[in-house]
């Protein structure tokens, strides 16, 4: 969680992003407020996302962040200074819990891959972050921790996303005990899957969101959104759900065409539909 809340160079983007064959970069550029969650940058990400997911030429995000800190949560200051409101607060606290929750359902709704690139530190809410991602992939030197427990707010929100990555003993592990895990760990936990030295990140990440980009988006897509629909539902209705899921995919243009490319030895050429 950020203490910072002062914007020190209003003029600098929030966000920087690049385009690079399909695969969109979105870097969070405040490393002087340790890309904190304000109100501010969550408008910013849920705008990249809805460019991401209506841009057909974007196949792959990567979500990144400059500095030591991927991301420190909350903005502490941010939401300390709404106690001065007439309700104490509660009503931007409403606000800013529903947005950071809407937001982290969009990276899972989005019908295209996501990868978070961690460089740094990633702490309640930007473990929370990490977590709602599809995959993840991290330096040797990043760390991970829900801290919130420490100064007397529980990371509520952040244990949504972490629960569905780890199993319940580690997630409550790093609920209760607030303290930090190396990538390492993270990965053994599940909560990443790569772990990269920092030299060679940008090559690999790129490497890696590449050979994603070069499927089918209509399979992607698909495959996504049953892949979270399915994991809330008990096992014979889920393999109701992927059998009719998997049907309708033959169906597809890209279906036939993939197949026939794969008894033909030759490489196929999607229409995404």
């Amino acid at each position: 969680m950020s203490e910072n809340a002062a914007n020190d160079d209003p003029q600098k983007p929030l966000l920087k992003t690049l385009l690079h064959n399909g695969v969109y970069r979105i870097v969070m550029q405040r490393p002087d407020r340790m890309n904190a969650l304000s109100t501010e940058m969550m408008t910013a990400l849920s705008a990249e996302l809805d460019r991401a997911a209506g841009d057909p030429e974007i196949r792959v995000v990567l979500l990144g962040a400059e500095g030591k800190v991927f991301c420190a949560g909350h903005d502490l200051k941010e939401l300390t200074a709404a106690r001065g409101e007439s309700d104490g607060g509660k009503a931007t606290y409403e606000k800013v819990m529903r947005q950071c929750s809407d937001l982290m359902q969009q990276i899972v709704r989005l019908p295209k891959p996501v990868i978070a690139v961690v460089t740094g530190v990633a702490t309640a809410a930007g473990c929370q972050l990490v977590a709602s991602c599809d995959l993840a992939i991290a330096t040797d030197t990043a760390t991970f921790c829900t801290p919130g427990v420490n100064i007397g707010l529980f990371c509520s929100t952040p244990m949504v996303a972490l629960s569905r990555n780890v199993a319940p003993k580690q997630a409550m592990e790093m609920l209760l005990t607030g303290e930090s895990i190396d990538a390492s760990t993270a990965k053994d936990f599940g909560l990443i899957n790569r772990i990269v030295p920092g030299d060679y990140l940008e090559q690999v990440v790129q490497k890696y969101a590449e050979v994603i980009a070069s499927k089918s988006a209509k399979t992607l897509k698909i495959g996504k959104e049953a892949f979270y629909r399915q994991l809330e539902m008990p096992l014979s209705e889920a393999y109701d759900f992927a059998a009719q899921t998997m049907v309708e995919n033959m169906m597809a243009n890209d279906a036939e065409e993939g197949i026939s490319a794969f008894l033909q030895k030759r490489k196929p050429e999607w229409k995404d539909s």
